[in-house]
């Protein structure tokens, strides 16, 4: 992190004049509080002072209500801050806040853009699970790129630690009778199906207690079908859904609430719930989801993949009844026309799409899309053409609903930002209750029309950026520093698409300030995700990534507030942070 140079001078000068050295506890407190010291803040400390040194409980009590638009229970949460943040022991017990407490209030979570009470689990979660988002993965065993890359286990843990509740497992033939989980027709390297089980017994609700969905690609032979259905009854137990909660047919899903604790299997099944009877396997293509075929049909040639994959492009395989009996709330199901799924759709039926053919849907029939993600689970998964791993925008098939927009989890960048931002809320347990827009299939609503909706209200969101602390350095030669600008990012419908950006401050990581406003209409602020990202400028090449940090717009905070930045793969940037002023009013 860059330093004052007034400062970092005054220290030594300081030690070159003590003749020991060092600097005592006293002098280490004043020179911290020198680095550490902000101006902005003193100034809003000093407005609400009624002495000029404290807060008295009334004083923090009015900023408050005005500021941080807290209302009625602006008094009890001031004598609240008190006792939680101030040092002071005499303040506290005077009801007063020293300009330290109220620095430490303003860097908490009580002080922070995302509003606390909605990163506790606050949703309803006994809906059907189609009124849900779904944090979804897809190639979830790969590590690297979907050509050459590695498999392995740490692939699910890492999506299981991050709340990821729709995991995908590729299945394929083992040499020595036991099924293996890579990308098929590629040089991936083979993992042990067994040993993706077991870890997901282990992983699946450290996290989160809510269900976890197996999505599975079956390209084994009946053989090794028998093993994988015999695998994932004795290693899952009784954690696996193995028949409906209540024994009967489903009208309508069960909830996330009445699945707690449970594993589903999802894939191809031999007729459906209302035949558990079936005694014999029935011959057809086993998944929908052949992105291996479609990255092999539109990308290579058969001579560049490996001998075992040259293989027809049109994959069918007998299902055994054993792994069919698995697949409970989730069968996959093709798609034909929403007509079609409208009135032969069950409820468990599961439809998956190719990026491109969910955005082809979305350019032409967007509307009828959203009603049917009302009625229907939809899956949504990276084109094969991405052999890199990269990721598509989630955000335009969350606009019309769709629950399983399945991401690469190991590929950073701003996709995984957005994941990662939606499902931040409701105690991060990988589910996030859709808005009642999305979930009413008698009401159509159309994401390009916003405002043809009975209840529509935009809103004007106004972000004061005022100033950063303690930006990292992003080139580790000596003498760099950072010359920071932030950049803030609307997503959601496409009438709310926006960006605006600050100026750069020249040669400053430690505390800049920029003090400048920018506002945004938003349309539909329920679909809406606030990303702000923190650059270093450069003439000359390509702007560094410095920070960046996304929320839902309906978890924002009013008022006074931190960004505590995370770095590109979304762990934290503790202390860097922005200190911005946030209000949103009615539209005129």
């Amino acid at each position: 992190t860059t330093l004052h140079c007034e400062t970092i001078l005054k220290v030594n000068i300081h030690l070159n004049q003590n003749p020991t050295g060092f600097l005592g506890s006293e002098e280490f407190v004043h020179f911290y509080k020198m680095l550490t010291q902000r101006k902005e803040v003193v100034e809003l400390f000093q407005e609400y002072s009624s002495d000029g040194q404290t807060l008295s409980h009334c004083d923090l009590e009015e900023f408050l209500r005005e500021e941080q638009l807290e209302g009625d229970r602006s008094q009890e949460h001031a004598l609240e801050l008190i006792q939680r943040y101030e040092p002071s022991d005499t303040a506290k017990a005077n009801h007063t806040m020293s300009i330290d407490g109220f620095l430490m209030y303003l860097t908490s979570a009580d002080g922070s853009i995302f509003n606390s009470e909605d990163q506790r689990l606050y949703q309803d979660m006994t809906q059907p699970l189609k009124h849900y988002f779904i944090s979804s993965s897809h190639n979830t065993y790969l590590l690297e790129d979907q050509l050459k890359g590695r498999s392995s286990v740490e692939g699910y843990i890492q999506a299981l630690k991050r709340g990821c509740r729709c995991l995908e497992i590729d299945c394929w033939d083992g040499s020595s009778g036991e099924p293996v989980v890579y990308h098929g027709h590629t040089f991936t390297s083979k993992i042990l199906f067994k040993d993706v089980i077991n870890t997901v017994a282990k992983y699946a609700f450290k996290t989160s207690e809510y269900p976890v969905i197996l999505s599975i690609e079956n390209r084994c032979s009946v053989e090794q079908q028998k093993v994988m259905a015999q695998l994932l009854k004795d290693i899952l137990g009784d954690m696996l859904l193995r028949t409906t909660i209540d024994g009967k047919v489903p009208s309508v899903l069960p909830s996330p609430e009445e699945l707690k604790g449970k594993i589903l299997v999802k894939g191809k099944k031999i007729g459906g719930l209302e035949s558990l009877d079936a005694d014999n396997p029935v011959s057809g293509e086993v998944s929908d989801e052949d992105d291996s075929s479609e990255l092999r049909r539109d990308s290579l040639t058969t001579e560049s993949l490996p001998s075992d994959s040259k293989v027809s492009r049109c994959v069918h395989s007998i299902l055994t009844k054993e792994l069919s009996d698995l697949v409970i709330y989730c069968k996959n199901e093709h798609f034909n026309n929403f007509e079609h799924a409208r009135i032969h759709g069950k409820p468990y039926d599961i439809s998956s799409f190719s990026e491109s053919k969910a955005r082809k849907i979305i350019k032409e029939a967007a509307a009828d899309f959203a009603q049917h993600n009302a009625r229907q689970i939809t899956r949504v998964y990276p084109s094969g053409l991405r052999t890199d791993s990269s990721n598509f925008c989630p955000q335009d098939m969350w606009n019309v609903g769709c629950q399983m927009v399945a991401l690469n989890f190991q590929t950073a960048g701003l996709e995984m930002d957005l994941n990662d931002g939606l499902f931040s809320q409701n105690n991060r347990c990988g589910y996030v209750l859709k808005p009642e827009i999305l979930r009413n299939s008698e009401q159509q609503f159309n994401p390009d029309k916003p405002q043809d909706r009975k209840d529509y209200c935009p809103l004007i969101l106004t972000i004061q950026v005022i100033s950063g602390q303690q930006l990292p350095k992003v080139n580790n030669k000596v003498g760099s520093i950072v010359d920071p600008f932030v950049r803030v990012e609307i997503y959601g419908l496409p009438a709310d698409q926006a960006t605006q950006e600050t100026s750069y401050i020249e040669n400053n990581g430690l505390n800049p300030c920029w003090n400048e406003t920018l506002e945004f209409a938003v349309h539909t602020p329920e679909l809406a995700l606030i990303r702000f990202v923190v650059e270093d400028y450069d003439m000359a090449t390509k702007n560094d990534f410095i920070g960046q940090y996304t929320v839902p717009f309906s978890c924002i905070q009013s008022g006074y507030r931190h960004i505590h930045l995370l770095s590109k793969d979304g762990t934290s940037l503790r202390p860097s942070s922005l200190f911005v002023n946030i209000n949103i009013t009615e539209a005129s």
